[in-house]
């Protein structure tokens, strides 16, 4: 056999050779960072899930979803530790920046002050629309005098 025949199947075992490698290096980065999670951490499930770890076992994971609520996990079920902070921001809504820029007024009169100045000027300033048409209200009050029955009426009982 020469050469050229065999090369076909060498690029076919070196390929899966790769893809293996890469799936198992993926495999073991997960492994690791499932072995470095430490009670009170946030983590994520393959689900969608967010909780806190409570416990650690050999197989299992005791993750506290809500408080006073516990849930018992495979090591395997869990996607990502996630870093405080990030825990934090999604699933209390924290956000560092928003905590300096935010101020909240002690009562709502601020915010319906303005809202009243700018509704009165505007109202002041724009001119009242007539929204009526004149032909087809006396059309319908012809037609409602003629049968008398007023709209929605009927005969039926």
């Amino acid at each position: 056999m020469s050469i050229v025949t065999l090369l076909p199947f060498i690029v076919l075992i070196g390929a899966m050779f790769l893809m293996t490698r890469s799936a198992k290096k993926k495999q073991q980065a997960a492994a690791q960072m499932r072995n470095e999670m430490q009670p009170g951490t946030g983590v994520r499930t393959i689900g969608g899930m967010y909780a806190t770890v409570k416990e650690i076992g050999d197989e299992t994971v005791l993750l506290e979803v809500a408080p006073g609520v516990h849930a018992v996990y495979a090591k395997n079920a869990i996607g990502a530790v996630l870093e405080d902070a990030e825990y934090n921001r999604i699933v209390h809504g924290d956000d560092e920046e928003s905590d300096t820029d935010t101020v909240v007024p002690d009562d709502a009169s601020s915010l319906t002050e303005a809202a009243e100045a700018t509704d009165a000027e505007t109202a002041e300033d724009a001119p009242k629309a007539d929204l009526t048409k004149k032909s087809d209200a006396a059309e319908a009050g012809a037609e409602g005098q003629k049968d008398g029955k007023a709209d929605g009426e009927t005969d039926a009982k």
